[in-house]
């Protein structure tokens, strides 16, 4: 169990091409911000392309950098 309620860090995520937000919360569950924005399920501008023609490809709640982040604020190995 942590005793913090939540925290987050933004890095830039190569998926994306972009900033993004990691949080996570204290009961364990983990969000990003890049996968709101970049879903490409989602008919958002920013979703369809980036500049220079390439298409994001965030990986949401699969993603390795997410996952890694979660696992080292929860103290697990």
């Amino acid at each position: 169990m942590v005793d913090w309620e939540v925290t987050a860090t933004t890095i830039f995520c190569e998926a994306v091409d972009d900033e993004v937000t990691l949080i996570v919360s204290g009961n364990g569950t983990a969000k990003c911000s890049g996968r709101q924005k970049y879903d490409t399920t989602k008919k958002s501008p920013a979703a369809r392309s980036k500049p220079g023609g390439r298409k994001p490809d965030c990986k949401g709640e699969s993603c390795p950098t997410l996952k890694h982040y979660r696992d080292k604020m929860l103290g697990e190995k």
